[in-house]
């Protein structure tokens, strides 16, 4: 990506992260870049592309790094957790396919779609690392619900409180079931995967 385009969509995702959707223009964004209107039209020729784009990059960002820290912790809750919790401490405070998937009833099919991608990829990274269809599903609600309610009411520590419970069953339930030899198992292989590329 040019430097031009990169700064389009870093751009459009803050805005995005802020007021959804319906939070950014490509006035806004010329303006932050510092370029013309007619220049983000170049790159994206309607709104819906641009956001689009904004939500396939990050949901490309989050699996890969998800991917890395499993590699180092297997544990699929913690890494969650932890990525939702950076997630609010950082400047940008909100996930910004959290923000669109809120509206989704509303958003264009093109943008609609990246965003159920995202929320597809983190139900099927949930369950390939072991969690039924139903703890996934259960889990990633937990935590988007979180980051949502701790943002609407300026309250960080509300996430730790909600995802607290959660954490601690996962630890237990991998110390005391069958589920740790399969996990043992998944990071083995993922070491033979590595030894091999």
């Amino acid at each position: 990506m040019s430097d031009v385009l990169n700064a389009i969509v870093d751009s459009a995702e803050r805005r995005i992260r802020a007021g959804g959707f319906s939070g950014f223009s490509f006035r806004e964004v010329a303006a932050d870049v510092g370029v013309k209107s007619s220049s983000v039209h170049y790159y994206f020729p309607t709104k819906e592309a641009l956001a689009a784009a904004v939500i396939h990059r990050y949901t490309d960002f989050v699996s890969e790094r998800i991917d890395k820290q499993l590699e180092s912790d297997p544990d699929p809750i913690k890494v969650w957790t932890k990525a939702f919790r950076g997630t609010l401490h950082s400047d940008v405070r909100m996930c910004p396919a959290t923000v669109m998937g809120a509206a989704s009833g509303d958003l264009p099919t093109e943008v609609a779609t990246e965003v159920q991608r995202f929320f597809r990829m983190c139900l099927d990274k949930l369950v390939k690392e072991g969690l039924s269809q139903k703890e996934a599903a259960e889990f990633l609600a937990t935590i988007t619900g979180a980051l949502v309610v701790a943002n609407a009411i300026d309250d960080k520590a509300l996430y730790d409180r909600a995802t607290t419970e959660r954490l601690k069953a996962s630890a237990t339930a991998k110390r005391s079931s069958p589920r740790a030899s399969v996990d043992a198992r998944r990071s083995a292989a993922r070491g033979s995967r590595r030894a091999a590329s």
